[in-house]
């Protein structure tokens, strides 16, 4: 079931594994272990992947059932960056879809999208301004893509930019495994004072094929808890802090449309202070750069 799962997701949490396996995080971590060994499958940051350096894409059939829970938190959190009026872009994807949603009592918003999918979201809002580029379809994952997107979104200025992609790593920044999708994310980027990264813990550390933003040009990332285990995702927030992004840490059970930490209040998480185990160890006291308040720490109990 486990490998049959990878098999058509690309990459799966051990969250999402124990779920539909209906059993711990414990016994799924024990059968991917014995899985990797056998050359199956590679281990990944809280989760499982197809072998190999890069990942592929998966679907939006695939992707919609993915990291549901922490999808929801995050679009919570990000919710709570928008203020009334703003004109902002949102990219293609399942949590900025899930932003969308939110963003739909938002009023006096300005949304400019390449998504079906975002749009489709905010269609029946009041006082909310849907912009669609133009381009080609690309029915993967109903975005719109190609020059003609591009060129849409030649002389635009925006306050922000919400972004999402296949994965991230402090090296490298966000990526994305299409070529034509990178291209369109670049474009919407260039529009933007600020960039803001969405992605779940099953993506901090993976790299695929084509770059969409680097790290020096990321304002935030918001993300979800990592699991208890994970050690690899911790490190990886704390490198990417390192570089000067502000990272927001929203717990997967946060209820939807939970109280809001401003922005003002987001900053850089602080580098690792000596003897204290990096981004854990300074968690042993509220770190100044981890918003709290429906916002779960990273500390474990």
């Amino acid at each position: 079931m486990i490998l049959e799962m990878v098999r058509a997701n690309g990459a799966v949490s051990l969250r999402e594994l124990a779920r539909v396996v209906q059993t711990s995080e414990v016994t799924v971590r024990r059968d991917v272990r014995a899985l990797e060994a056998e050359g199956l499958l590679d281990r990944r940051h809280g989760g499982a992947v197809l072998p190999g350096g890069f990942t592929r894409e998966s679907g939006f059939p695939q992707k919609s059932h993915l990291a549901t829970a922490e999808k929801t938190a995050i679009a919570d959190l990000a919710a709570g960056l928008v203020e009334e009026g703003e004109a902002i872009v949102v990219g293609a994807g399942t949590t900025t879809q899930e932003l969308a949603r939110r963003l739909a009592r938002v009023p006096g918003l300005t949304v400019v999208t390449n998504s079906l999918l975002v749009a489709q979201a905010l269609a029946h809002a009041n006082r909310v301004e849907v912009v669609m580029t133009g381009g080609t379809l690309r029915g993967s994952n109903y975005a719109l893509v190609g020059s003609g997107a591009e060129q849409s979104l030649q002389g635009l200025r925006v306050s922000k930019a919400f972004l999402s992609g296949s994965g991230l790593t402090a090296e490298r920044g966000l990526s994305t495994s299409n070529m034509l999708s990178a291209s369109v994310d670049r474009a919407l980027v260039q529009a933007a004072a600020e960039v803001v990264v969405l992605a779940d813990h099953t993506k901090l550390g993976t790299d695929t094929m084509f770059q969409t933003v680097p790290t020096d040009v990321i304002t935030r990332l918001v993300t979800d808890e990592p699991p208890a285990h994970d050690d690899r995702a911790a490190t990886e927030l704390q490198a990417l802090a390192d570089q000067g992004v502000q990272i927001a840490v929203a717990g997967a059970s946060s209820p939807p449309g939970g109280e809001q930490v401003p922005a003002a209040r987001q900053r850089g998480l602080p580098g690792p202070r000596r003897g204290q185990g990096g981004l854990r160890g300074m968690l042993g006291e509220q770190a100044p750069g981890v918003e709290r308040g429906r916002v779960a720490d990273l500390r474990r109990r």
